[in-house]
C-alpha cells in the first residue's frame, strides 16, 4: 500500500460518522419522532462541519504553493470529494425525509403543509397570523448587483424573492426583473405554525411558506414571480488555539464578536432555483462558485428539535428510569470511604454527581474543592453548589477552560460569576486546552486531611449527562488521589516536574505510558502468551498510535475497536491490521466514553478517562486518563464493553471501504445500551 493510504482522510472518516447518524433517521425500529430528531442531529453535524472543518480547508487554498505541497493531501481534491459526498448523503436526506417521514407523519395524523397544499380556510388563518404576529418582522433589502452588499447573517434563513412590476406589460424580459431578500424570523418565531382543522389531523406549516403565502403584502405594486430559501454558513474558528502571547481571555472575547462575520464557508440554496436566478444571487451576494452548496427547499433541519408532538407518547423514546445506584447512600463521603463508586450515565442518575458537590458544599469539615469545568450546563447545579461552599467559607478553585468551542460564551459568564463571588478561578493555557474532567475535595477527618476525588470521561454538565454514555468513578484511594491532586498542581501552580505512576496525563506521559502498553502486548504475543487490547473512544486519528496498533496486530495482537466518530485507521487489511476489527455504535445516546482495556498476560489492565486517540488529545490538550483499581467497577467495565463488542442491533462494521454496514449474525439481538441499562436495573 501507498503510504497515504495506510490511512483513512479524517474529513472523509466523518462524513462516514455523520452518514450513521442519518442511518437512524432510516431505522424504522427508532419511534417517528426520534427519527426526525436524527435528520436534525445530521443538519446539526453538517452545519458545524462546515462552520469548522471546511472553513479550514479552504483557508488552505490561500496557502502559497510551496506550504500546499508540504501537505500529505490536495485540499482542492478533497474539497470536491466532500462536495460529491454531502450532495450524495443529502439526496438520501431528502428522500427520507419525503418518502418515509412525511407519510409516516400523516399516518400519525400529523400533516405537514405547504403554500400551495393549504385550503382556503387555512390561507385566511396565515393572513391573520402574518399580519398579528409577522409582518412587524419583516425587512425586505433590495438586491442591486455592484451597488448594495447586504451582510447575511451566519446560519440565518433568508427567502431571496424575484419580482415583476404590474405596471409593465411585458414583465417576462430579465431587465424587468427585481430583487429582494427577507429573513426568516425563525428565531423569534417558531418555525412550525399549527393551522386550523376541521378533522383529527393536526396541520402545520413552515414559516418560510408563511411568509410565501404573504409575499404580496410585502411587495405592493409587485407580481411575484418565485422565491426561493437559502442559508449562509460563516467561519467560526476563532484562531487563538496556537496564541501563546498577550491576555487570551481577552482575545477570546475580542474574536466571539468576529465569528459570526466570518467568511462564507457555504451558501445552501434550493436546488430548484433558476440558473439564472442563482447566477444573479452569486453575483449581488459576492459568492465565489466554491460557496455554493445545493440543498432542498428548506434548510435549517436542526429546527425539528422542537417540532411539536401533539401528545402521542408512542412517537419518542419511553422515558428511561433512571437508576439510582445501591452504594450511594444518605451520605456520600462515608460511602466512597468504604468502596470506589462506578457512575455508568445516563443509565446512573447525575443527581450522585451534583449532591457530591451539594455535600461536599454543606459539610463543614470539608476544606477545599477543585475542579476543571469545560463544557457547563447553562443552569449548573454544580456551579451553584461551588458558589455555595465559597459562602460557607471554603477554598474553592476552578479551572474554566475558555477554549470548548461553541461553549467559550457561556463558560466566560460562569467564570465571571464564580469570581465575583470570591472563587479563584484559572482559566485556559495558550496554545493549550485543558480538557480533563476532574475535582478534588479536601475533608478533615479523624485521620486527618483525606482526599475525595471524581474522574469522569464526561464534562461536569447535568444536561448532557441525560443523553451521553459516560464513565465517573468516585474515590479515595491514594493511589489515584495524590495524582489528581499533581494535575491540579500543574494546572494551578504551573509545575511541570510532576511524575504520574498510575494515571496517563498527556503533557507528561500519556504517549509514552500508550506505547509501552502496546509494546507489552506485543512482546506477549511473540511469546505465546495471551495479547488483546479492546479499547473504545470518540475518535481514532493519531497516526502514531496507529502505527503502534498495526504493528500489534503485525505481531499477533488481537485488537477490537469501538470508534463512535472519525476513525483514521483502516481495519482488515492483510499483512497489516488483519487483526484489527473495528465497529461503530449510533443509537439512543450518544457514545462518549473512552475506556482502554490491555490483557498484560490476563492480568487486564483497564483504564478510562478524558481523551481520544487524536493527535490534539495526545500533543495539545491536558487529558486525564485513569485505572479503575476496584475489581468490582472494572469488572462492570468489561462487561459492557464487552456488550457493545456483541452488539449486532445498532453497530456497524468499519472496514476498508466505510460502508456502514450493520453487524449481522445468527446470535440473539444485543443492543448494548438496552442490555446494559437492563443489567445494572437488575
Amino acid at each position: 500500500m501507498k503510504k497515504n493510504e495506510l490511512y483513512f482522510n479524517r474529513e472523509l472518516s466523518w462524513l462516514s460518522f455523520n452518514y450513521r447518524v442519518l442511518q437512524e433517521a432510516k431505522d424504522k425500529s427508532n419511534p417517528l419522532f426520534e427519527r426526525l430528531k436524527f435528520l436534525a442531529i445530521y443538519s446539526s453535524n453538517l452545519d458545524e462541519f462546515f462552520r469548522v472543518r471546511v472553513a479550514s480547508l479552504r483557508t488552505l487554498l490561500d496557502n502559497k504553493k510551496k506550504t500546499l505541497q508540504e501537505l500529505n493531501f490536495d485540499p482542492k481534491i478533497l474539497l470536491k470529494d466532500i462536495h460529491k459526498i454531502v450532495y450524495k448523503q443529502q439526496e438520501e436526506f431528502g428522500k427520507i425525509y419525503h418518502t418515509e417521514i412525511l407519510p409516516e407523519l400523516k399516518n400519525n395524523k400529523i400533516v405537514i403543509l405547504n403554500e400551495k397544499t393549504v385550503s382556503a380556510d387555512q390561507i385566511r388563518f396565515t393572513s391573520e397570523y402574518y399580519s398579528s404576529n409577522i409582518s412587524y418582522l419583516i425587512q425586505p433589502i433590495l438586491l442591486i448587483k455592484k451597488k448594495i452588499f447586504p451582510f447575511l447573517k451566519n446560519q440565518s434563513l433568508y427567502l431571496a424573492v424575484r419580482l415583476k412590476s404590474k405596471k409593465i406589460k411585458d414583465a417576462r424580459k430579465k431587465e424587468n426583473y427585481k430583487y429582494s431578500l427577507i429573513e426568516i424570523p425563525s428565531q423569534i418565531i417558531s418555525r412550525f405554525i399549527k393551522l386550523p382543522s376541521n378533522n383529527e389531523n393536526n396541520y402545520y406549516i413552515f414559516l418560510d411558506d408563511v411568509i410565501r403565502l404573504n409575499l404580496s403584502k410585502v411587495f405592493p405594486g409587485y407580481e411575484i414571480d418565485s422565491s426561493y430559501s437559502f442559508k449562509l454558513t460563516r467561519d467560526a474558528e476563532l484562531f487563538i488555539d496556537d496564541e501563546f502571547s498577550g491576555n487570551l481571555l481577552e482575545k477570546i472575547k475580542k474574536n466571539l464578536k468576529k465569528r459570526d462575520t466570518g467568511v462564507p464557508s457555504r451558501f445552501l440554496f434550493d436546488k430548484s432555483i433558476p440558473k439564472d436566478f442563482l447566477k444573479f444571487l452569486k453575483e449581488a451576494l459576492n459568492l465565489n462558485k466554491d460557496d455554493l452548496v445545493a440543498g432542498g427547499k428548506y434548510h435549517n433541519f436542526s429546527d425539528f428539535f422542537k417540532f411539536p408532538n401533539p401528545n402521542n407518547d408512542n412517537l419518542v423514546y419511553k422515558p428511561l428510569e433512571q437508576i439510582t445506584h445501591k452504594q450511594a447512600g444518605n451520605s456520600l463521603f462515608k460511602a466512597i470511604s468504604r468502596k470506589d463508586i462506578g457512575f455508568y450515565f445516563p443509565y446512573h442518575n447525575y443527581n450522585h454527581v451534583v449532591n457530591f458537590f451539594k455535600q461536599a458544599a454543606d459539610d463543614p469539615d470539608v476544606t477545599e474543592i477543585k475542579i476543571t469545568q469545560y463544557r457547563v450546563a447553562k443552569n449548573s447545579k454544580i456551579i451553584n453548589s461551588l458558589i455555595d461552599a465559597k459562602n460557607n467559607g471554603k477554598d474553592v478553585s476552578v479551572f474554566v477552560e475558555v477554549k470548548a468551542r461553541f461553549d467559550e460564551e457561556l463558560n466566560i459568564q460562569w467564570a465571571e460569576e464564580m469570581e465575583n463571588c470570591g472563587i479563584k478561578v484559572h482559566y485556559s493555557f495558550p496554545g493549550l486546552k485543558v480538557h480533563s474532567k476532574i475535582a478534588l475535595i479536601k475533608r478533615k477527618e479523624e485521620s486527618g486531611i483525606n482526599s475525595y476525588c471524581y474522574l469522569g470521561t464526561g464534562n461536569f454538565n447535568e444536561n448532557t449527562a441525560k443523553i451521553y454514555t459516560d464513565f465517573g468513578l468516585l474515590t479515595k484511594n491514594e493511589k489515584i488521589t495524590k495524582e489528581v491532586e499533581k494535575v491540579f498542581d500543574f494546572l494551578i501552580n504551573k509545575n511541570k516536574k510532576s511524575y504520574f505512576e498510575n494515571m496517563l496525563v498527556a503533557q507528561f506521559n500519556m504517549r509514552k505510558r500508550f506505547d509501552e502498553l502496546i509494546d507489552n502486548e506485543i512482546s506477549n504475543a511473540k511469546k505465546g502468551k495471551p495479547a488483546f487490547i479492546k479499547a473504545k473512544m470518540n475518535s481514532l486519528e493519531d497516526k502514531k498510535l496507529i502505527k503502534k496498533l498495526y504493528e500489534a496486530s503485525k505481531a499477533g495482537v488481537k485488537i477490537d475497536l469501538l470508534v463512535r466518530g472519525i476513525c483514521c485507521l483502516v481495519p482488515g487489511v492483510k499483512g497489516l491490521s488483519d487483526n484489527i476489527k473495528v465497529t461503530s455504535i449510533v443509537g439512543r445516546f450518544l457514545e462518549h466514553s473512552r475506556v482502554y482495556i490491555f490483557c498484560n498476560n490476563k492480568k487486564e489492565l483497564v483504564y478510562a478517562g478524558s481523551a481520544d486517540l487524536m493527535k490534539r488529545n495526545l500533543s495539545r490538550r491536558i487529558e486525564t486518563i485513569f485505572p479503575i483499581l476496584d475489581k468490582d467497577i472494572r469488572k462492570n467495565v468489561q462487561r459492557m464493553i464487552d456488550l457493545q463488542l456483541n452488539d449486532n442491533v445498532k453497530a456497524r462494521i468499519i472496514d476498508s471501504r466505510q460502508k456502514n454496514k450493520y453487524v449481522k449474525n445468527d446470535s440473539a439481538a444485543i443492543n448494548s445500551q438496552t442490555d446494559f441499562y437492563n443489567l445494572l436495573s437488575s
